[in-house]
């Protein structure tokens, strides 16, 4: 006789190997006396769980966190929105599902000019999509026009700077987009001249905004060069990735298909994928443990350990590639003060937060790019002195505090978030003297305060794009869409300008040190830790490899 009382309120111990034992012991009950009458009644079968039923009609079913904003892949500004995106379209390369080693994608082969600046590739005949067009070299070429468009404002735009005259475009300098370094000799080729020399170039490819959108569907629903064109929805999506958007329910799910047209489908071996929108890290944990997913996006700080000693076959801790920080909105009074800032930044108990609060292998971070970056590695160290904090706000003209305004932390809807946001609020009045109001919305209404400026603090991330520096570095230039802070230096600007045009790697890491030095003086961001995903996975999810991105190709994901 098993007792449920035994189990606790915290035990990890899935409520599905709990809650069918009371219904076999019913069905038991209801069979034998079924067997008297001469009736098996079907009621007797357990009820499967969605995990179950996935497992065997190969339905992948995994928490993506906050609600995506849009499916548009040249407006997708974060980490999640790729969770769904890279399902639904490909570019000129893929990934290895292993090493994220570039390979063919659209693209069958590739050459590279011997002065390392010009790529052309060659697209196969048989890449399609999902209504059925060829996917052409013309494609691609209209799709990276869209993205460098200013009235779009694509925030993701400057990432194409590193393309010939790219960034003229955008800016408005030049006016015919002929004079870009893209072009397409023939309808299965791309031609791309580089500003410079990058040896990430094939990895860059991998930010969805260089994917192509199918631009006659765009502008069946309105132009394809101004935001709030609604062609990413089910009836009307279009798009050239291993599946097609079946259902999107705001709120509850977003389902893919296996596509029938893409290139590539006798790999794909998942038939669905249902991705399940929950800011609750405590639900999330809830629905893996009630059998509702195969995975989850995270795992709320407190159940690392009961995961970790109870069931360590569920728990994953896999490297990761980013940094966890709060980005300051330089043009906010007090906060506009860099003494100010660098005071917030120092009065910071980090190794607190890492070993103590999230336990999950995280290191404290001390400036913005990861330690070990593709052998980079910042020379800036922003440590924590409370005594030196107290000094530099005392010197602001704020002694102890007084005369300050209180601060207000905007985050999203998260317990982890709120932990951490508490630590620090507690950390700040004990030391420093300042009062700190939290301020928690849902995703969709933080992403449009800080498209805004509509913050003070502002809980952040930032996931390297690719294996290099400069995906870290490149954020706080002037031009950089993913800069929310105000804050920009021309000193800054031009050191990454000739970093990118060094080839020679010392040189090259000995200039993204004096910039990350100018950005840690500054101090428009208090870094806090690097990043790893603690997140659960089921035993039947095969193909699920740990690797700095985070990126998992579904065409290569399966369920035993």
């Amino acid at each position: 006789m098993y007792s449920v009382s035994s189990v606790g309120k915290n035990s990890v111990i899935p409520s599905l190997f709990i809650r069918p034992f009371r219904l076999r012991l019913s069905c038991l009950f209801v069979c034998f006396v079924g067997t008297l009458l001469v009736f098996a009644p079907t009621g007797c079968l357990q009820r499967e769980t969605a995990v179950e039923r996935g497992n065997r009609d190969q339905t992948l079913h995994r928490g993506m966190g906050p609600e995506v904003a849009d499916l548009d892949p040249h407006l997708a500004t974060t980490a999640n929105d790729y969770t769904v995106l890279s399902a639904l379209f490909e570019g000129l390369v893929g990934e290895h599902p292993e090493t994220l080693a570039p390979v063919p994608g659209v693209a069958t082969r590739w050459e590279l000019s011997a002065d390392n600046l010009t790529y052309t590739f060659h697209l196969r005949p048989d890449a399609k999509w999902s209504n059925g067009d060829p996917v052409t070299s013309r494609d691609f070429l209209a799709s990276w026009q869209r993205v460098l468009t200013p009235s779009l404002a694509a925030d993701n735009a400057y990432l194409l700077y590193i393309v010939q005259n790219a960034e003229a475009f955008h800016k408005g300098d030049l006016a015919d987009f002929s004079q870009v370094g893209v072009s397409a000799p023939d309808a299965h080729t791309v031609r791309i001249t580089l500003e410079h020399p990058a040896s990430y170039f094939l990895s860059l490819l991998q930010h969805w905004v260089w994917w192509p959108v199918h631009l006659a569907t765009l502008e069946k629903h309105g132009s394809p060069y101004t935001r709030g064109n609604r062609w990413a929805r089910p009836d009307t999506f279009v798009g050239n990735g291993p599946f097609i958007l079946k259902d999107w329910r705001t709120g509850q799910h977003i389902d893919v298909v296996k596509s029938p047209t893409y290139w590539d489908a006798a790999t794909v071996r998942l038939n669905a994928i249902r991705f399940h929108p929950i800011e609750d890290l405590n639900a999330e944990e809830r629905a893996f443990r009630s059998g509702q997913l195969h995975l989850t996006e995270a795992l709320p700080v407190a159940k690392v350990d009961a995961y970790r000693s109870s069931s360590p076959g569920l728990l994953r801790i896999d490297p990761y590639l980013g940094t966890y920080y709060y980005t300051f909105n330089t043009n906010r009074p007090f906060i506009n003060e860099p003494k100010v800032r660098r005071a917030l930044a120092l009065a910071v108990d980090r190794t607190g937060i890492a070993e103590k609060i999230l336990r999950g292998g995280q290191t404290p971070a001390h400036a913005f790019t990861p330690p070990g970056t593709a052998g980079y590695s910042p020379v800036a160290y922003l440590p924590t002195d409370f005594d030196e904090a107290r000094r530099l706000l005392a010197e602001a003209g704020y002694p102890d505090g007084k005369g300050a305004p209180i601060l207000e932390i905007l985050l999203n809807t998260s317990d982890n978030h709120r932990i951490i946001a508490e630590a620090i609020q507690a950390t700040w009045r004990k030391e420093i003297g300042l009062e700190i109001r939290l301020l928690n919305m849902e995703g969709k209404s933080v992403l449009a305060a800080r498209r805004s400026g509509d913050f003070q603090i502002l809980r952040s991330s930032w996931i390297g794009d690719y294996n290099d520096p400069s995906t870290f570095l490149h954020v706080w230039t002037a031009d950089s869409g993913n800069n929310h802070s105000g804050w920009s230096r021309p000193d800054y600007d031009q050191l990454l300008f000739q970093a990118a045009r060094t080839d020679n790697t010392e040189a090259r890491h000995a200039l993204f040190q004096q910039a990350e030095a100018l950005l840690v003086a500054d101090a428009p961001f208090i870094p806090l830790y690097t990043y790893t995903h603690v997140f659960l996975k089921h035993p039947s999810v095969q193909g699920w490899h740990p690797n700095l991105l985070d990126h998992h190709p579904y065409k290569h994901v399966w369920l035993e």
